[in-house]
């Protein structure tokens, strides 16, 4: 589609109705949060022959939205909310309701017109809303067996002991769905036999990795590094020449692959352990030499996903 055909609305989502701005319309209608609302919404972009619809992410509030409106035809992009503010900012808009935040998402659009592809799976985006919710329970889990360590009435620690076998029934519903929907989804369990097949990554790594990145294999080593989180930025001006320091990037993946990278670091995988030992012998900190690990690790994946292979001895040549 030419550049000039594309035409943008913006949409501030929140729990109980979303606001809708067209930059070129004085008119900005509002629209609840229900099965109408939904319909309407629709009508009106196709009224105004709208092609893109951009939207931040709002907590989960805009998932059921972006939904219809894919369904209706038209491409979705969700955006994070911390680049449309501080847009709004650069362009001096210092105000912030609902509509403005419309009218800056919309604005926002236009100006990005060339941003990446969110291609739509809703098989992705279940076993995602699984995975997240499986780190959820454990973190929760985790909270109630440091609390269970110091000493508390019988009866606090009963609660405690009784909520916890409960969390673990739980979770491993949560793994055998997760399982389920990668066995019943040949793409996704294919990406994570791969991923699984690298030494000190198991099933659960492997999961999260295909849940939250669906880009590796289909963008640069330096987008796949920076979408994860672990891409050094520069910091210099003029001659001062400042430290490189990770920025952004999406933290529940990279925390949930974090300490499987320490131990393929330390213990389990020859070629980042290799890695890992060169770089503390260079005087690199353990924790920025983990974190480099980290960027090779995903560098490796990225390439044997775009060559659909598995992990071999020579795979350390990828990167």
């Amino acid at each position: 589609m030419a550049q000039a055909d594309i035409v943008v609305a913006g949409i501030d989502v929140a729990k109980n109705k979303v606001d809708s701005c067209m930059r070129t319309l004085a008119v900005r209608p509002s629209f609840p949060s229900t099965v109408e609302g939904r319909r309407q919404l629709v009508a009106w972009l196709r009224k105004h022959k709208v092609t893109k619809v951009v939207m931040e992410a709002s907590g989960g509030y805009e998932r059921e939205w972006a939904k219809e409106l894919r369904r209706a035809g038209f491409e979705v992009w969700i955006v994070d909310p911390k680049r449309v503010r501080n847009f709004a900012l650069s362009a001096g808009r210092l105000a912030k309701n609902d509509k403005i935040d419309a009218e800056m998402i919309a604005w926002f659009g236009e100006t990005f017109k060339e941003g990446p592809s969110q291609t739509y799976d809703a098989d992705r985006e279940e076993l995602q809303a699984l995975v997240k919710g499986r780190l959820g329970l454990i973190d929760l889990r985790t909270c109630l067996q440091l609390q269970s360590e110091h000493a508390a009435p019988g009866l606090v620690q009963k609660s405690r002991a009784f909520i916890l076998k409960g969390l673990d029934k739980e979770i491993a519903k949560l793994d055998a769905a997760i399982s389920a929907k990668l066995k019943s989804t040949p793409d996704l369990a294919e990406r994570a036999e791969i991923i699984a097949s690298v030494p000190g990554l198991g099933e659960i790594s492997a999961t999260s990795l295909v849940a939250g990145m669906p880009e590796l294999g289909q963008v640069s080593d330096k987008v796949a590094a920076a979408l994860i989180g672990v891409a050094p930025y520069d910091d210099d001006s003029g001659k001062r020449r400042g430290e490189r320091h990770v920025k952004a990037g999406r933290r529940w993946v990279r925390n949930a692959i974090y300490m499987p990278c320490v131990g393929a670091a330390t213990l389990n995988n020859p070629v980042l352990k290799a890695y890992y030992r060169n770089l503390i012998a260079r005087g690199k900190a353990p924790k920025v030499a983990i974190i480099a690990c980290m960027r090779k690790l995903i560098v490796i994946l990225n390439t044997m996903l775009a060559r659909r292979q598995k992990w071999h001895p020579g795979c350390h040549v990828l990167s």
